[in-house]
């Protein structure tokens, strides 16, 4: 099977078309989308949308859980609580109910997809460093966890140090890895082009897909509709 693994699209309607457009060209068999569809940016309604025309799978994030009055917002920052507060309003009741039924992990063979981390994911946690990463996969039985959450793309090996490289092949005969696979609508390292994996099980290999996009739409869409305009800046240094 090849998979498209997508996370964190956020509201940024243009960027996850673009990322669609494109994965309809890689011969993929399946989407698996690992949560935080909405918050921050202002085209939740037609995110959702896509995503349940397109993704076989979606799983919960913190925002999507957010949105849907499941978490507490009061130790998000300024700019997450009011893109949920805005999002609220904003969301179509079916919509809403499309989020409050998706679930927070998803296992195929020795293959684990979670938003956060695969210890309690509903806890909202981040896996940041290499201890982090052997923390979880000690205590999990799956070989290969795929993550999003901190919107920064990086392999943790369980017995080599953390690297990033866009195209490499998987040993999960002698290793395990934990891979976030970037975002789609809102990158945070310094590289404002949508980022995310498509992966095959049978050749094991592992390729991350940057894409350019026409940020300045979103930009614009953001300022339009009253959100932050830090929410917009952000967009186009991707941090």
């Amino acid at each position: 099977m090849r998979y498209a693994i997508i996370s964190d699209i956020h509201s940024n309607l243009v960027a996850l078309q673009n990322t669609l457009d494109y994965i309809k060209t890689a011969k993929v068999d399946s989407i698996i989308c690992l949560g935080d569809v909405v918050g921050y940016g202002p085209r939740p309604n037609e995110c959702v949308e896509l995503v349940k025309e397109n993704c076989e799978i979606c799983l919960m994030g913190n925002h999507d859980h957010a949105v849907i009055g499941l978490t507490d917002i009061s130790y998000f920052n300024q700019y997450a609580r009011e893109s949920v507060l805005w999002t609220q309003r904003t969301i179509s009741p079916e919509n809403k109910t499309f989020l409050k039924d998706l679930p927070f992990k998803h296992e195929v063979d020795s293959t684990l997809f979670v938003h956060s981390t695969p210890i309690k994911p509903e806890e909202w946690d981040y896996v940041f460093s290499e201890n982090d990463a052997r923390h979880h996969l000690d205590s999990i039985s799956q070989s290969l966890v795929f993550i999003g959450h901190s919107h920064i793309p990086v392999v943790f090996p369980y017995d080599k140090s953390s690297f990033f490289e866009e195209q490499f092949q998987l040993d999960l005969e002698k290793e395990r890895y934990i891979i976030n696979v970037g975002s789609i609508g809102q990158p945070r390292n310094e590289d404002p082009r949508s980022c995310f994996v498509i992966y095959d099980d049978q050749e094991q290999s592992v390729n991350y897909v940057r894409l350019e996009y026409d940020v300045k739409k979103t930009f614009q869409d953001i300022i339009e509709k009253k959100l932050s305009p830090f929410l917009a800046i952000r967009l186009l240094h991707g941090f």
